[in-house]
């Protein structure tokens, strides 16, 4: 018997059956396991407050070191820049759509209430229209959409591959384009987390070209400090590696395009203190 770590959120189990999908095979049992983390159980303080990054991976790594699960899915942009030691990301699946979305306008404009939680999406969206009113917004996928109604909001902005995968495209009503919004590193992807040594349990469902771009992006955030705080982005096109550092307020932004992870950090990393 496999057994899949998961959050229990509607997406994250919606994850977790798209991984067990791909690694499911001629006599292999798959058992989902869901597990609370930090950023569920609190979902009134601001992720600065509890840890931006990692706060939706801790506990799956607990379970996967104490042997409770033998495989964790993330969201690739949940995870720390550097691997736990004694684990490592045995698979990436295929990448979906990498861009945010705004929900509840098709356009950016003047003095639009809108409702986030990230630090990089408030960065990005003030530096395009220094007008706005950046409210937090935390919660799952349909929290947010139900909160946004319900504070009077004029959109809030989420992950497109989140609202994709739940069958909820029709709430989007604008895609931004990364040389508008930079993507977090990872979005869009899922990463199959294993023990060190046992990555042949996923090793069948790994997408080498996701894998490339995704670890360079996270290369670029673990060279630039990891979990610091500041707006941080990293995004490959394919073609081209983009990193980004902001101004929390959004009044300037810096961005470097290369191949070299490791080159780009070092541009950016005056910005990023």
């Amino acid at each position: 018997m496999l057994r899949i770590g998961s959050r229990g959120s509607r997406l994250a189990l919606t994850q977790a059956e798209l991984a067990a999908d791909r690694i499911r095979g001629p006599g292999i049992e798959i058992a989902l396991v869901p597990i609370t983390t930090a950023g569920d159980r609190d979902r009134s303080k601001p992720f600065g407050q509890i840890g931006e990054r990692g706060v939706f991976v801790k506990e799956l790594e607990e379970a996967l070191l104490e042997g409770r699960i033998d495989v964790a899915v993330h969201s690739a942009k949940d995870m720390t820049s550097t691997d736990m030691a004694g684990l490592v990301v045995g698979a990436y699946l295929p990448r979906e759509d990498p861009r945010d979305a705004l929900c509840g306008a098709s356009e950016i404009r003047p003095g639009m209430r809108v409702g986030t939680a990230s630090v990089r999406r408030r960065a990005q969206l003030l530096a395009l229209e220094p007008s706005l009113s950046i409210e937090p917004l935390r919660g799952n996928i349909d929290t947010r959409l139900r909160k946004r109604g319900e504070r009077g909001l004029d959109a809030v902005m989420l992950a497109a591959c989140g609202l994709d995968r739940l069958g909820l495209s029709a709430e989007i009503g604008h895609r931004f384009d990364p040389v508008d919004v930079l993507p977090e590193a990872g979005q869009g992807a899922l990463a199959l987390q294993v023990r060190a040594g046992e990555e042949e349990l996923v090793g069948g469902a790994n997408d080498l070209e996701t894998a490339r771009r995704v670890e360079a992006e996270r290369a670029v955030v673990a060279a630039l400090g990891g979990g610091c705080l500041a707006p941080i982005a990293a995004h490959h096109d394919g073609t081209t590696l983009t990193a980004l550092v902001a101004d929390p307020d959004g009044r300037w932004v810096e961005r470097r395009a290369g191949d070299d992870p490791l080159a780009l950090a070092s541009e950016l990393a005056a910005f990023a203190e």
